[in-house]
């Protein structure tokens, strides 16, 4: 069996902080500039389904977990701190058949959720809200329309995420508490959608199933993160 396949057994915490730093430097160019190709290619495509949707955008509805969460201006900074959240997983990978693996499987999530802005058009309910009051929504605002609603891919691509990292820092054999971070950040992402009025209840209920079936799909695929030298 190939080492990038052998998982290897935790043994306890120690050296954790250099494996992760290590982690950093293996395939780094490849990480950033495939990372960053991967995003510039994803927003183009993005945007182009936001602006030629197939047909009339069909409005989300509300339920009462919209009421209950409500308008909270201070979740910004939350919400688009997934940008850097999502860097994390393969940032920190350890080999590279995990890296492409990891790649061509968000690929296939964000393929999905495109396919879906464009055959099923969605949009979030219009607020009137004098949104200059808000100067970092309104930039999102004006940049990022209410379609493309349903599933919310920033959903979907936190808990992908936090799916990943668990994995990663498991393998990495880092104190538990990291994990633990990991997750509270991604609740907290995920609650954001909602705070900034950028997603309803719906869009994030789904978002978290595609989430969840993609990363688990590609977890059972993928099994090993770490470095090709490691062994049993």
């Amino acid at each position: 069996m190939p080492a990038s396949e052998i998982t290897p057994r935790p043994t306890g915490t120690s050296g954790w902080l250099r494996r992760l730093g290590r982690r950093f430097v293996i395939h780094w160019p490849l990480k950033a500039f495939g990372t960053t190709a991967f995003m510039g290619l994803f927003f183009w495509s993005y945007f182009w389904i936001l602006e030629h949707p197939r047909s009339v955008a069909v409005v989300m509805p509300e339920i009462w977990l919209d009421h209950w969460v409500g308008f909270v201006p201070s979740a910004f900074p939350i919400y688009v701190s997934l940008w850097l959240y999502v860097f994390l997983p393969p940032a920190v990978m350890g080999n590279l058949r995990a890296l492409v693996w990891f790649g061509v499987w968000v690929g296939a999530m964000c393929l999905f959720c495109l396919a879906l802005f464009w055959w099923f058009p969605t949009q979030t309910p219009l607020v009137h809200m004098d949104w200059s009051l808000y100067p970092g929504l309104a930039v999102v605002k004006g940049v990022d329309a209410a379609g493309n609603a349903c599933p919310s891919l920033h959903v979907a691509s936190a808990v992908f995420s936090l799916c990943w990292m668990h994995r990663i820092l498991a393998q990495l054999r880092s104190p538990a508490v990291l994990r633990w971070i990991s997750a509270v950040q991604c609740v907290a992402i995920v609650w954001s959608t909602m705070a900034t009025l950028q997603h309803v209840a719906l869009d994030v209920f789904a978002g978290v199933a595609v989430g969840l079936v993609f990363a688990a799909a590609s977890l059972a695929h993928v099994k090993n993160t770490a470095e090709p030298t490691a062994a049993s």
